[in-house]
C-alpha cells in the first residue's frame, strides 16, 4: 500500500476518534509563504487538515521572526525550525523536541564566483563570505571549524564573515566572494541575475559531509505529556505528510496551491514551481520519520566545533518517533 494511503487511513482512523469540534492548531513557518512549506498550504487547501478534524492557522515567518521566540512565547503550537538552532535553543533551556521530519536532504550550499580562484573548501581561507544569522550560522561555523578556518577576520587562517541579508545583493555587487543559498531558492536568483552556471562554484554541505537536518516540525517536551496534545500533533502529522507526498507528485499544482497563500503578491509562478521541483528533491524518500542515523550527523557536526561549538554535549530527548509511529501505523 502506497505511503499516502497509509496515511489516509491512519487520519481517518484518528478523526473518527476526534472531538466533535475541530482542534485548533497553529504551525509557524520558518520562512515567507514559498514551496518550501508547500506541504502544510497543500494539506491545507486539499482539506486533508480538516479531514483530521483539526483547523489549522499556518503563520509565515520573515526576516524578523524567529520560530524558537515564536513557540516559546506561546503562539504557535508547532513550528518549522533547522535542528541546529532547535538543539542550540534547546541547551539554552527552551526544552524543543523533534517530532518529524519531512526533509531527509539538506539544500543548504556556499555559492563562490567562479574567477577569484576558489576550487575547493581550502581556498575559502582569506575570503569574504556571506552568511545567515539568526540561528542559520550554525552549519557553517561548524563547518569553518572542522576546515580549521578561524571565522574572526580574512588572513591566511581566516575568513570575514559578511551578515548576509535575506538576498543575493553581496555576491552580485561583489561585496562577498561566496554567499549563503539554498538549491531551491537563492542560487537561483542569482542565476535569474544573468549569471551563468558556469561562472559559479558551489559547495553543498550535504556534498562536505557536515549537512544538517533543516526544516524539521518542533513542539516543547512539556506539553508531550498530553495525551490530547499528543492526539492533535499525530493527526497534524499524518496531514502534513499526505499534503507533502501530493507536492512531491504534483510540483506544479501544488506551487500554484503556495501562490494562492502568498497574500504579498511577492511570489512568481515560475520560481515556485522551480521551487518546488527542487524541494520535492529534499522531501523525497522522507515518510515523515526522523532517521537517527541523520540526528547523530548533525549532533556530531554540531559538537565538532573546536573551542566554540554549537552545542556542547549532546542532547537528551532531543527529538521522539512516538508521533509519527502513530501516524504512520
Amino acid at each position: 500500500m502506497k505511503l499516502k494511503s497509509l496515511m489516509a487511513a491512519s487520519i481517518l482512523a484518528l478523526g473518527a476518534n476526534g472531538a466533535l469540534a475541530a482542534d485548533d492548531v497553529t504551525i509557524q513557518l520558518k520562512w515567507v509563504t514559498q514551496a518550501q512549506f508547500a506541504g502544510y498550504y497543500v494539506a491545507l487547501e486539499n482539506g486533508y487538515y480538516s479531514d483530521a478534524d483539526l483547523n489549522v492557522t499556518v503563520l509565515p515567518g520573515g526576516p524578523d521572526i524567529a520560530p524558537t521566540q515564536v513557540i516559546a512565547g506561546g503562539g504557535a503550537d508547532v513550528v518549522v525550525e533547522w535542528m541546529p538552532a532547535a538543539l542550540a535553543a534547546r541547551e539554552k533551556g527552551l526544552p524543543l523536541v523533534n517530532i518529524a521530519q519531512p526533509f531527509a536532504s539538506s539544500g543548504l550550499m556556499l555559492t563562490c564566483w567562479g574567477d577569484v580562484g576558489i576550487s575547493s573548501p581550502a581556498d575559502l581561507k582569506d575570503r569574504t563570505l556571506g552568511v545567515w544569522f539568526f540561528g542559520n550560522e550554525y552549519p557553517f561555523l561548524s563547518w569553518m571549524s572542522q576546515l580549521g578556518i578561524d571565522t574572526d577576520g580574512k588572513d591566511a587562517n581566516g575568513v570575514e564573515v559578511l551578515k548576509q541579508g535575506f538576498n543575493v545583493d553581496p555576491l552580485l555587487q561583489r561585496q562577498a566572494d561566496c554567499i549563503s543559498t539554498m538549491t531551491y531558492n537563492e542560487y537561483w536568483q542569482v542565476i535569474d541575475s544573468g549569471v551563468g552556471a558556469d561562472d559559479l562554484v558551489t559547495f553543498k554541505y550535504e556534498d562536505q559531509g557536515v549537512a544538517t537536518l533543516e526544516d524539521g516540525l518542533y513542539v516543547l517536551e512539556d506539553n508531550l505529556s498530553d495525551a490530547a496534545f499528543v492526539d492533535k500533533m499525530t493527526r497534524f502529522v499524518a496531514a502534513s505528510m499526505q499534503g507533502w507526498k501530493w507536492a512531491e507528485e504534483n510540483p506544479e499544482a501544488a506551487a500554484n496551491i503556495v501562490l494562492e497563500y502568498d497574500e504579498t503578491g511577492a511570489q512568481t509562478e515560475k520560481h515556485q514551481v522551480r521551487m518546488m521541483g527542487e524541494i520535492a528533491k529534499l522531501t523525497a524518500g522522507s515518510n515523515g520519520a526522523l532517521n537517527p542515523a541523520d540526528y547523530e550527523r548533525t549532533v556530531a557536526t554540531l559538537l565538532g566545533g573546536g573551542s566554540d561549538p554549537v552545542i556542547t554535549k549532546a542532547p537528551e530527548g532531543a527529538w521522539t518517533h512516538a508521533i509519527t509511529d502513530a501516524a504512520l501505523k
